[in-house]
């Protein structure tokens, strides 16, 4: 797992073997940021990742410019590791790891975004749950964006 672009470029990252989870490739990622860099300025964004496994997607907005975030996922293996990371980068103040179910998240969070990136296992059978709290609870500043990834069912 490395970091493909911003002031971290090509910083490779300790992977854990303890850690049951498929990072966002690279390919995938490069895809993803080539978007999202052509609709959205992210420098000075404040951003939530849900679902986030490693937090390899925070990692990649921090590098590119975003103020500040929010990784979320419900592993306490996957908290550590986020952790872990966050300290090796020098992310402290910009990046926080939260242990918490997505949904659960959403419900409670009282912080607005400028993106909101989820990504919750296949087959999650509460994923239409997502963007309808999302939007009912307006999450999203002006002009923010949801990014949601999920299977082709």
């Amino acid at each position: 797992m490395r970091i493909i672009g911003g002031k971290y470029r090509g910083k490779k990252l300790p992977v854990s073997n303890k850690l049951d989870l498929r990072p966002t490739t690279d390919f995938a990622k490069e895809s993803l940021f080539n978007l999202l860099m052509n609709r959205k300025d992210i420098h000075d964004i404040h951003f939530l990742d849900i679902f986030s496994g490693t937090g390899n997607i925070s990692y990649e907005l921090i590098s590119r410019g975003a103020s500040s975030g929010r990784c979320v996922d419900i592993s306490l293996a996957s908290h550590k590791y986020r952790e872990k990371l966050i300290a090796i980068l020098d992310m402290k103040g910009e990046l926080r790891s939260i242990k918490s179910e997505g949904l659960k998240f959403l419900r409670r969070t009282t912080d607005s975004y400028d993106i909101i990136f989820a990504d919750p296992p296949y087959n999650y059978e509460h994923i239409h749950e997502i963007p309808r709290i999302v939007f009912q609870r307006e999450l999203l500043k002006a002009n923010g964006l949801l990014i949601l990834e999920h299977s082709e069912d």
